[in-house]
């Protein structure tokens, strides 16, 4: 899906080079200036506060497997497009990181005895520079067969479409009939095609009433608009509607299961492959810890967490 920077199938794209990551980068993410931190979906409230690595101990055994090049620096260098709330922005005063996916490599870092610095980069530059000038890179990118030919691909969360409306669902909206519903999504999205148009055909088709598909550039709009009344529903990435429901003091509330589920990778050079298994090892012990989970939470994104993670997982 487009929002949470999915990369659409392309068969050309297949060696594992830079030119190959590079066109990857650039068909993976059409809107991200759009999406910005408009994305956040906050129709009031603040960003949620961030996890204090301190929680998290030092794990001797697992600091002992990073490789020499990162332990003699002593930093886990992270390239993050920060344009994606609640994954990865930039918190009030414009410069200082934030998001799950800027407290998940700050645990990771904590677990294995390193600093982290997580660098603010354009999502097109963070998968060529993997190795020379970043050491991860952990910015919403999911899985696919053409990514994985190129790096390495951690497993760490699921993304899916999901919904939201008014709390205590007023208007009883089902996603089974939203045949004359107005329904709101982000331009350019997944949710506004194929799945609205989709849903909307078969109104038509059957010769009930179109859904009114409204369609806004920025996602904070669209919330604003459920929040009022306007709007019957809205349909976005379901880590965009869970932090919505945090920050809209209780004026949402979730609307059915997150559907069409992809995983989502942290990303480390294709031939950096102790680091790859270190922090695959690193993120099972953060699960088993509760940190990884409380991480998530934390960011009203607790049902994006996955139970086992992998390197390299098979994907479609």
């Amino acid at each position: 899906m487009q929002n949470s920077r999915s990369l659409l199938s392309n068969p050309a794209l297949k060696a594992a080079t830079v030119l190959a990551v590079s066109a990857l980068a650039l068909t993976a993410c059409t809107n991200a200036s759009e999406t910005g931190t408009s994305g956040a979906a906050t129709a009031s409230g603040s960003a949620a506060a961030s996890f204090d690595p301190s929680t998290v101990k030092k794990d001797d055994a697992l600091a002992a497997m990073v490789p020499d090049a990162i332990k003699s620096k002593g930093t886990l260098t992270v390239g993050s497009d920060t344009s994606y709330a609640p994954a990865e922005f930039l918190a009030t005063d414009g410069q200082t990181p934030v998001g799950y996916d800027v407290d998940i490599a700050k645990a990771i870092g904590a677990a294995l005895g390193l600093k982290v610095q997580v660098q603010t980069s354009e999502f097109t530059g963070i998968l060529p520079a993997l190795g020379p000038k970043y050491d991860l890179g952990i910015s919403s990118f999911t899985i696919n067969p053409e990514r994985l030919s190129a790096v390495n691909m951690v497993s760490y969360f699921n993304a899916g479409t999901a919904w939201a409306v008014q709390k205590g669902n007023p208007k009883k909206i089902s996603l089974d009939d939203l045949c004359g519903k107005s329904i709101g999504v982000q331009t350019g999205t997944v949710q506004e095609d194929p799945d609205l148009s989709g849903r909307n055909k078969k109104c038509v088709d059957a010769g009930k009433q179109p859904i009114n598909i409204v369609t806004l550039k920025t996602q904070t709009d669209i919330t604003t608009r459920l929040v009022n009344g306007s709007i019957d529903a809205m349909a976005a990435d379901s880590p965009i509607i869970g932090y919505a429901l945090t920050q809209t003091n209780g004026q949402l509330e979730k609307l059915g299961d997150v559907y069409d589920s992809a995983p989502q990778g942290i990303a480390v050079a294709k031939a950096d492959t102790a680091l790859a298994d270190v922090v695959q090892k690193t993120l099972t012990k953060l699960m088993q810890d509760g940190s990884y989970k409380k991480i998530l939470e934390g960011w009203g994104n607790g049902d994006g967490a996955i139970t086992k993670s992998e390197v390299n997982p098979a994907v479609g």
